[in-house]
């Protein structure tokens, strides 16, 4: 066990007697690892050790005599100053002449020392780590806030006043921080910094990281340490990379990573990437990737996968010898099954050309029974592997077109799907083709992820496949909509009834419109009859597809409500203008009150030590999570928000901005007050645009009837709120 591993077995443990034994030993060493005894001392720090470890920290001054490096001594003292709580003489001579080496010629030296108690020698706690920050405060510089206000610039500063001024990202204005408070709140960070950067000039980091992504991953890694992909997306997503752009960004990036010497790419998703500190050769990563391996599936993974994202590989001699050497090795393997060989086999013909491997891929594929070929390409976890498997079914077998026409609703991968349906809407197979998506219009619920797939295909303009012809998408809307209903209500198919209603939905019902546009009314009709069966659409869902279907064909219509529909586009929040100042006036207390208090907590906190045990450490710190998530989505809101006018509010229909009286079932007269969800008021009836309520008598005029709860209201009068 390394001295690291073993320091912290004890620092966890709390076991106090064994860590001092072992760091007497430990300062015994003739040859120190200035890395490790950063690391060591950065440990400490951070835990509940380094309160009683001050009274002992000067015994690590005679391990500096082991340090030849000036810059290595400077950081290695600096940590002890740090953590040092007897402030001797000795340190304090140690501090001052080394920060003397470096700020002496500076006119606020003396100043600056007196500032970090050096000159008083009175308590000097951390002196040389103030100093630098002293040092670093300057107008345009940049520091970050251990509280939560995250990166800020230098605006000012006053060595009269002895403070800075300050503006942050996360709070709202200029901020003043005395010295003192600086001290125990804020980290220089040079302007290069990736925070640094993200913060002056989100734009020029957005275009860098479009235009080269691993080089601002890696300016990442190197300032805030390793990261899993979640993490990525937690500092980069909207900030640098706009979260539409996100998934498109990251894929491409992660290809790129993989290929990059100085990036340690991790084997699962929630590990980390990290920073190398030195490029690691080709033959060294071939190494590393297939040490150890011996089970045929990770040896024909891995194989793959590094001749994939290192092209370059291909080029050298000895590392395409060691791949081909190890898969032929492969082929004698006891448990080889059919699925292994034909890979291996794929992987040496296309990899390395190598001939007597083409030959026996073929040969394998002929040589399989019909009932073997759907296990064995299913088994394939390559889908590149998968695709020529499928290439060579087609080249040699005569009944390719059943195997495919078999497979086509089984695979999963669209990739697969648009190869065999590409090849069997050719010639002679087509009509095969157009009989089996017949059959699956007429009972779409036996394959139902093929049928949402096949759906969405014949959508796209650019598609030339049967159905896709506007009378083939009328029948697979039929189809699409007899799935819904039949699916909504089972468990296993909930993301895919998530999946059709965002087909359905999406852009305001795009693909409807595009649909039922220009069809029989005798369509239109059996449309509205099968969304009707659909539970999952709601009554506004149902309200809109009836307008749709009004526009078409203007003889259903019984009423022409359709302009006060715009106020349930789902993105505009109403309000009126005192709902818009006490939202505003929430955000502003949070981000000038709250948030300020909210620091001071986890200051508080994190001087009582141990942030693992600190359970009030913890609460300020969730907080601290609360408070920001309710400003940014506050914020998000009021960006949303639109005070509700007099030119907003139709006086003819129920819309936002109406004081409606309804006529119950019983005859009872109750009037309603329909405004934003920031102007509820139940006791008073007024009611959000959003309620269902709502919804269901947005766009009825006076005397006109709507449904709600299964039950009949009539709209008896309307007037605007702003005429009270």
């Amino acid at each position: 066990m390394s001295y690291l591993e073993e320091f912290k077995v004890r620092i966890n443990s709390r076991d106090f007697p064994r860590f001092y034994q072992l760091w007497e030993e430990y300062c015994t060493n003739d040859i120190v690892d200035v890395e490790e005894l950063l690391q060591l001392l950065q440990m400490i720090k951070n835990s509940d050790m380094a309160k009683p470890f001050g009274k002992i920290a000067e015994t690590a001054l005679p391990l500096l005599d082991g340090v030849e490096d000036p810059k290595s001594r400077y950081q290695i003292l600096k940590c002890v100053l740090d953590l040092q709580t007897t402030n001797s003489p000795l340190l304090a001579d140690l501090a001052t002449a080394s920060l003397k080496e470096r700020y002496g010629e500076h006119p606020l030296f003396n100043e600056r020392l007196r500032l970090t108690g050096l000159r008083s020698r009175d308590n000097f706690q951390g002196a040389m780590t103030n100093h630098e920050l002293l040092a670093h405060m300057e107008t345009g510089n940049f520091v970050y806030h251990v509280g939560g206000w995250g990166t800020g610039e230098i605006m000012d500063i006053s060595s009269l006043l002895e403070q800075a001024v300050i503006e942050f990202e996360n709070v709202s204005g200029k901020k003043s921080i005395n010295y003192v408070n600086a001290f125990k709140t804020l980290i220089p960070i040079q302007k290069d910094h990736f925070l640094a950067r993200r913060f002056a000039d989100a734009d020029e980091l957005e275009k860098e990281a479009k235009e080269n992504p691993v080089e601002v991953i890696k300016l990442l890694l190197r300032d805030l340490g390793p990261k899993n992909a979640a993490e990525f997306k937690d500092e980069l997503s909207e900030l640098v990379i706009p979260e539409k752009e996100w998934a498109k960004w990251w894929q491409g990036a992660r290809s790129k990573l993989k290929k990059d010497p100085l990036i340690e790419t991790p084997e699962n998703l929630k590990s980390p990437f990290s920073l190398r500190k030195k490029e690691i050769s080709q033959q060294e990563r071939l190494d590393k990737a297939i040490s150890n391996k011996k089970d045929p599936e990770e040896m024909i993974l891995t194989s793959y996968n590094f001749m994939r994202d290192l092209p370059n590989a291909r080029k050298h001699e000895d590392i395409t010898k060691i791949i081909q050497e190890k898969l032929l090795e492969l082929l004698n393997h006891a448990e080889l099954t059919k699925t292994w060989k034909l890979q291996i086999l794929i992987l040496l013909a296309t990899l390395f050309n190598y001939e007597p491997s083409q030959k026996q891929s073929s040969m394998e594929i002929k040589n399989l029974k019909a009932e073997e070929i759907d296990p064995v390409i299913n088994g394939i976890q390559i889908m590149a592997l998968k695709k020529r498997a499928l290439a060579l079914i087609k080249e040699e077998r005569q009944d390719w077109a059943e195997i495919f026409l078999s497979m086509l609703f089984t695979v999963q991968q669209s990739a697969l799907r648009d190869y065999i349906l590409t090849e069997l809407n050719k010639g002679d197979t087509q009509q095969l083709l157009i009989k089996a998506i017949q059959s699956l219009i007429e009972n779409p619920s036996t394959h139902p992820e093929f049928f949402v797939w096949l759906f969405q295909k014949a959508l796209s303009n650019d598609a030339e496949i049967p159905f896709s012809d506007k009378q083939g998408k009328c029948q697979l809307f039929e189809s699409f909509l007899i799935l819904y209903s039949n699916i909504e209500n089972k468990p296993e198919y909930r993301d895919l009834s998530k999946k059709i209603y965002s087909i359905l939905s999406a852009k305001r019902y795009e693909n409807v419109r595009h649909i039922i546009e220009g069809t029989s009314i005798e369509f239109i009709k059996e449309f509205l009859l099968l969304a009707s069966k659909c539970q999952s659409l709601s009554d506004h869902d149902l309200k809109i597809l009836k307008s749709l279907a009004e526009v078409v064909h203007p003889s259903l219509s019984q009423k022409a409500h359709l302009k006060a529909l715009k106020h349930t586009d789902g993105h505009t929040i109403w309000t009126t203008e005192s709902g818009y100042i006490k939202t505003q006036e929430r955000l502003k207390q949070i981000a000038t009150k709250e948030m300020l208090e909210n620091a001071k907590e986890v200051e508080a906190a994190r001087a009582l030590g141990d942030l693992r045990e600190n359970s009030e450490y913890k609460f300020a710190c969730e907080r601290r999570s609360r408070l920001q998530g309710e400003m940014k989505s506050l914020s998000e809101l009021l960006n949303r928000a639109r005070v509700i006018t007099e030119d907003d509010i139709y006086p003819e229909e129920v819309s936002v901005g109406s004081i409606v009286d309804i006529k119950t079932p019983e005859g009872k007269i109750t009037e309603y007050t329909i405004l934003g969800p920031w102007d509820v008021n139940l006791d008073e009836n007024i009611l959000s645009f959003q309620s269902k309520l709502a919804q269901a008598m947005i766009g009825c005029k006076v005397k006109e009837s709507f449904q709600f709860k299964d039950e009949e209201y009539t709209v008896e009068n309307i007037k605007s709120f702003l005429d009270k």
